[in-house]
């Protein structure tokens, strides 16, 4: 495994076992199998346990299920047996704090009646960096599929309301006929340098001092390298020259691929887009150094766990491969 591929959200090498999910009866068996377990998604929370906070797995036919009102979404084969994904979004804790919910940053946490108390549904953003590889990639991926089938219920060709089905990796239509498949939206982010500097941004809306490395969503007809060079120069008026890809990792945030890139600047005057960015300007080697530290007066650093911090962090390190 290359060093890029250890970014948060990065493969774990789950064997996803996709052809199971055309197979009713190989999912029947799955489902009844003892050894089998799911994982609880809510409103895009993972469940997590204990102090660790390790993503939560429980058995098929555990009473909380009785609140999942759509069928599981098939994972694959891990060292211990088949897992699934359920969505219990249907279920309304007793005291909800929805400013919380909304707020930049979720901290809230949701406890349901039936489980233990040290088990709670928590932002994936804001305990990322405490799972295993393994569970980081079964909690984006659950996260990420239940999100698409919430926002696209209805057929885009006839829009009658369609129906889960290839173990929820797939929408049917009965009425027209039309299959639709989970939606991932490339996006590229990069490490723009100039000399000893690279260029950070930050969006209206964020928290005071936060800043970070471009990014944008590629258009249709594009390439990675033209959709860095299109970006730099609409947010920040920068010209770029050569692009080198890095390393990508699933946001779940609803539903992007990020594609981590370095590219060469070409000149140095910023001139930000004001509907893109808030503000953006040049960080030296030294300064970032300082905000990774938690030293700088001013500039925080990318948060944890997003490949913003991991590429930076190895630009600090001299080991971006």
């Amino acid at each position: 495994m290359r060093h890029a591929e250890t970014v948060t959200f990065g493969g774990s090498g789950l064997d996803r076992a996709a052809e199971l999910r055309g197979d009713a009866a190989a999912l029947e068996a799955a489902r009844r199998d003892p050894a089998t377990r799911t994982i609880l998604i809510w409103r895009g929370k993972p469940l997590l346990a204990g102090d660790t906070r390790a993503l939560a797995r429980l058995p098929m036919d555990h009473p909380v299920l009785t609140d999942a009102k759509v069928p599981p979404i098939y994972l694959g084969r891990e060292e211990g047996g088949h897992v699934f994904a359920s969505d219990i979004s249907f279920w309304t804790p007793a005291e909800l704090d929805a400013e919380a919910m909304g707020s930049f940053l979720d901290r809230s946490e949701q406890t349901h009646p039936a489980l233990p108390p040290d088990h709670s549904f928590c932002e994936l953003r804001a305990t990322m960096t405490f799972l295993t590889p393994r569970d980081a990639e079964l909690a984006t991926t659950a996260k990420a599929v239940l999100s698409w089938h919430r926002s696209h219920r209805f057929c885009a060709i006839c829009g009658n309301e369609s129906q889960m089905a290839m173990a929820g990796w797939q929408r049917d239509c009965a009425s027209c006929g039309g299959h639709h498949f989970p939606r991932t939206d490339p996006v590229v982010i990069m490490l723009i340098t100039h000399g000893n500097n690279v260029l950070m941004g930050r969006s209206p809306g964020w928290p005071e001092g936060m800043y970070s490395l471009l990014a944008g969503f590629v258009e249709p007809g594009e390439t990675l390298e033209a959709a860095v060079r299109r970006e730099v120069l609409e947010e920040a008026n920068i010209r770029v020259g050569a692009v080198d890809y890095l390393a990508s990792q699933p946001w779940a945030f609803p539903s992007s691929l990020m594609f981590g890139c370095r590219g060469q600047a070409l000149d140095a005057e910023i001139t930000i887009d004001p509907v893109e960015l808030d503000d953006a300007i040049w960080v030296s080697r030294e300064e970032m150094m300082q905000a990774f530290a938690g030293a700088h007066p001013v500039l925080k650093p990318a948060r944890k766990g997003a490949i913003a911090h991991f590429i930076l962090r190895n630009w600090l390190a001299d080991r971006l491969d």
